[in-house]
């Protein structure tokens, strides 16, 4: 098999003809500035510190090293929490419109519901779901979640379980939407469906709705730029060398007897 995906201790990454490449996400979040991460971020210790007083309490008694490790770690464990949310309601979904039998939990019932009412309202079928695909002219990989069909039209699209979902996610499905190939159930390496839409399917606990890219020509140049910039970051980490550069030593001159 030309691609191959495997799992990190971070995730997952690709290996195509034997060489490690970057994931489409990976390039995206790495190429494109989020400076909204960082607010969110200080305000997840924020929220934390304000509505957990007793557990505040609790980490100062272990003294201001650890105090400030645990601190730190807030935003990461609830990006983490949300993560395997959104991995869950991933499985789960894949199974509902394959019209397999799903064992809900109850926090993901919303979730379950709302994304079942959203097939049965626009009539959605599956094509695939869930495949590997890759790109060898410009060098990156990913797994898409779902193409679809929606009323008539083919659709690549991407489960997100965020609170919100971004201009960025457009990005996303267009270099999905413009792989080379996809590999199939075999892992053969078929030629990328033609689709007529890219959208973004937002599954929350309080129902599911569907976004369409409105632009993809103009997503998929977006794009290219935004991995030239990933690339680029990688280069410019290692622009200066490993030493400062020394100042020429002056000879001193030997002094003559007199």
């Amino acid at each position: 098999m030309s691609l191959k995906r495997f799992e990190t201790n971070y995730g997952h990454g690709y290996t195509l003809d034997g060489k490690r490449v970057k994931g489409v996400t990976t390039l995206i979040n790495q190429g494109l500035p989020k400076p909204g991460l960082t607010y969110w971020a200080a305000r997840s210790v924020a929220e934390y510190v304000c509505h957990n007083p007793d557990g505040v309490e609790s980490l100062r008694s272990m003294g201001e090293g650890p105090m400030i490790a645990a601190l730190k770690g807030v935003p990461w464990q609830q990006r983490d929490e949300a993560a395997a949310v959104g991995t869950e309601v991933h499985h789960l979904a894949e199974q509902v419109i394959g019209g397999k039998p799903v064992e809900v939990p109850d926090h993901l019932e919303g979730h379950v519901r709302g994304y079942a009412e959203w097939l049965d309202t626009f009539d959605v079928e599956e094509v695939m779901t869930e495949f590997v695909l890759g790109n060898r002219q410009w060098s990156y990989a990913g797994t898409c979640d779902a193409l679809l069909r929606i009323g008539g039209r083919t659709i690549l699209a991407d489960l997100k379980t965020a609170k919100g979902v971004y201009g960025d996610n457009a990005l996303q499905v267009a270099m999905y939407a413009n792989a080379e190939f996809y590999l199939d159930a075999d892992g053969i390496e078929q030629p990328m469906p033609a689709v007529d839409g890219l959208a973004i399917v937002h599954v929350t606990p309080t129902g599911t709705w569907h976004y369409e890219v409105a632009d993809p020509e103009a997503a998929w140049k977006d794009a290219l730029h935004v991995a030239w910039v990933a690339r680029a970051a990688d280069r410019i980490k290692n622009q200066l060398g490993d030493e400062p550069v020394s100042a020429p030593q002056t000879p001193i001159a030997e002094e003559t007897a007199s």
